[in-house]
């Protein structure tokens, strides 16, 4: 299944094709390093566009002869767009990191690749309060193991400033990234070198400048890992994922809370008899926490969209599962300015064909007009510890140019 772009505007997509899974799809260590994708970049012109200019609406598509894939996307300060994910028809080595920036329009600005020789991918991305960048993903072109966490620091033009790897002699990725109220980053993924068992939620945190105070473990015997990482309005932070190791069932959501230091608060699961899995975590109004993902223990096909409300202290207050009689699952999941959420993913029983972009909008008791079902189990569980890993840096800095398209369908399933 592709990878959705984590979409500010509903009709901005980056054509790609899908890459290796990463580890946390696996339900077994595997010696393969994750293969990667590269990204980049043409001359920039003004950033700045008249508000009269401004196209309401656009379609893109951004890359060369082989494959690229937009894995994660904002919206920056300037009103235009920056896309973090891999190529590999530009860059080093087999896949390269790839970062696009896109005007208000979605005209291109500049692309970059960083990477080496062998495989590198970009996760996630956000814009730093110097107007720069920063992304988190993975490289086996670098670091102590295969794969190692990557962080990336770039300026506002895409120029690189530093990397970083961190990690150990197994499979360490990094999925989301946030920066934090002292200027530094955390980093949420997943780790086979450290923990308690196969694989453990990683939690990594770095200084302003990129170098290592801190790294946190939390997990069980088996597999464990954090797709979605918040700072809390207490300064601490949580993380969204599954777990093999604790639960109701095969697989579980896994929601970890942690404080400022990363000292472990509680831990919740939430699911049923077959697999659960949360992608996309958010605090909510009330102090408390909503997730989305997708179900295979409930619901109303094969696989569902999946939607959990935590109070602030990780108790249930409800689930929903939203879908049809094939398969669906939430990827991105964001706060509606009237109190409901809207998430993102992918559906096989509606649209035009194949997988289709979903979107689903829900009020604030979760509510939707398509069908909702409710029911689920919760359970806490996880072992914190604290690890040394190794830490590098790493990196080479190229600026291609790549081709340009545009082109997508928009279905309306609701009336």
């Amino acid at each position: 299944m592709k990878n959705l772009l984590k979409p500010l505007s509903l009709a901005l997509f980056v054509a790609a094709t899908l890459p290796t899974q990463s580890a946390c799809n696996r339900t077994s260590p595997s010696s393969n390093p994750p293969t990667q994708n590269a990204h980049t970049q043409t001359s920039p012109p003004s950033d700045t566009i008249p508000t009269t200019s401004l196209s309401p609406h656009f379609c893109k598509a951004i890359g060369g002869p082989e494959s690229e894939e937009g894995n994660s996307l904002i919206q920056t300060s300037n009103g235009g767009y920056a896309i973090a994910g891999h190529t590999t028809s530009f860059g080093a080595g087999g896949a390269d990191v790839y970062v696009v920036k896109l005007d208000a329009n979605g005209n291109l600005q500049w692309t970059k690749t960083i990477g080496g020789e062998s495989g590198d991918s970009g996760s996630s991305l956000i814009q730093t309060s110097d107007g720069g960048y920063v992304i988190a993903g993975s490289t086996t072109s670098f670091g102590a193991g295969e794969p190692d966490v990557y962080v990336v620091k770039l300026d506002a033009h895409g120029n690189l400033q530093w990397t970083k790897t961190i990690g150990g002699k197994e499979w360490d990725e990094g999925h989301s990234l946030i920066q934090t109220s002292d200027g530094g980053y955390a980093i949420a993924g997943f780790t086979e070198s450290f923990g308690a068992g196969g694989g453990d939620v990683y939690l990594v945190k770095l200084d302003a400048k990129g170098n290592l105070q801190w790294t946190k473990t939390i997990g069980g015997p088996k597999y464990d890992c954090g797709h979605s990482l918040i700072r809390t309005s207490d300064g601490g932070y949580a993380i969204a994922g599954f777990t093999y190791s604790f639960g109701a069932g095969k697989k579980d959501v896994y929601v970890v809370k942690l404080d400022a230091t990363g000292n472990l608060q509680w831990t919740k699961t939430i699911g049923g008899e077959s697999d659960d899995s949360g992608s996309s975590l958010i605090q909510t109004s009330d102090g408390g926490y909503a997730i989305a993902g997708f179900t295979y223990s409930f619901g109303a096909g094969k696989k569902d969209v999946y939607v959990v409300k935590l109070d602030a202290q990780g108790n249930l207050q409800w689930t929903k599962t939203i879908g049809g009689p094939d398969s669906e699952e939430g990827v991105y999941l964001i706060r509606a300015s009237d109190g409901g959420y809207a998430i993102a993913g992918s559906t096989s029983s509606f649209g035009a064909g194949g997988w289709d972009v979903y979107v689903v909008k829900l009020d604030k008791n979760g509510d939707a007009c398509c069908a909702v079902s409710q029911t689920s189990q919760v359970g806490s569980g996880g072992t914190l510890s604290s690890p040394t890993p190794s830490i590098g840096s790493g990196g080479t800095l190229t600026s291609p140019t790549p081709t340009t398209s545009s082109g997508g369908t928009l279905t309306n399933q609701c009336p």
